[in-house]
């Protein structure tokens, strides 16, 4: 299932549009999603997100409207089987981009922070930093489903690296991708690990790709506390929208 938050539904038609069509390429159902303030507001709200639904003719996506006191994002992605997440960010400053970061730092997930300035996404082109560290593989998964249901290109985008780290995650990709029949490049960054996204960023802008697919920091350092992690950056800075998947900290290491 691909799961919708949506936060101002005046504003949300390119989300619904761009998450239901990512859902019939992907063969699975789709479902919106809405937070309420306290029980008694949810009746309201499920008539106006029909409403909504109705006018965009997508009365086939359930609906399901939640408590923020009671619920979070994570408690509702695990009990409805989510396997894919869009999150509105009908405000894209600062703060929603750092609240939308926290909600979802326990998601097993991928989740997209999608700005309601944002064109309908276009899966055309993918662009794919890869740097050094392990759980970058982790990313390969998601890039060969757009690859293999959405006959997207993959674009690899090799950080720019003294050590050997990175082309190994690049190869075991390759390896993976050889296995489907859809398109793919490997183009070496002139970036680093550290700043490969930063990149990414600009080579999407360029060359007109639909979306970049980054890793989320696994643990946050003093620095990423009080200045926001990468992945904040990244969201606020691009032009286009960032599919973010989490490490699993239970597979890794503390020490790279």
């Amino acid at each position: 299932m691909v799961l919708v938050q949506i936060q101002q539904i005046k504003t949300a038609q390119i989300l619904l549009l761009s998450a239901a069509t990512l859902a019939t390429q992907l063969q699975k159902s789709c479902t919106v999603l809405s937070f309420v303030d306290a029980d008694n507001l949810k009746v309201e709200r499920e008539r106006e997100l029909e409403a909504f639904l109705t006018v965009n003719h997508s009365t086939d996506i359930k609906i399901v409207v939640r408590s923020m006191k009671a619920d979070t994002i994570y408690s509702v992605c695990e009990e409805l089987d989510a396997l894919f997440l869009f999150i509105q960010l009908s405000e894209s400053g600062s703060k929603s981009i750092r609240t939308a970061l926290s909600a979802c730092r326990e998601l097993r997930i991928p989740y997209l922070l999608f700005k309601d300035s944002f064109k309908e996404l276009d899966l055309k082109k993918v662009i794919l930093p890869i740097g050094f560290l392990e759980e970058e593989m982790e990313k390969a998964q998601f890039a060969a489903a757009f690859g293999r249901f959405c006959s997207s290109e993959i674009k690899m985008l090799l950080a720019n690296d003294y050590g050997s780290k990175a082309a190994a995650n690049a190869d075991k990709m390759k390896s993976l991708f050889d296995k489907f029949n859809f398109g793919y490049t490997l183009e070496k960054a002139t970036r680093d690990s550290f700043k490969v996204e930063v990149e990414a960023i600009q080579v999407a802008e360029n060359e007109q790709a639909g979306i970049i697919i980054v890793s989320a920091s696994r643990d946050y350092g003093l620095d990423d506390i009080l200045f926001g992690p990468k992945e904040y950056h990244v969201v606020k800075k691009s032009p286009v929208p960032v599919l973010l998947v989490n490490p699993r900290g239970d597979l890794y290491s503390l020490c790279d």
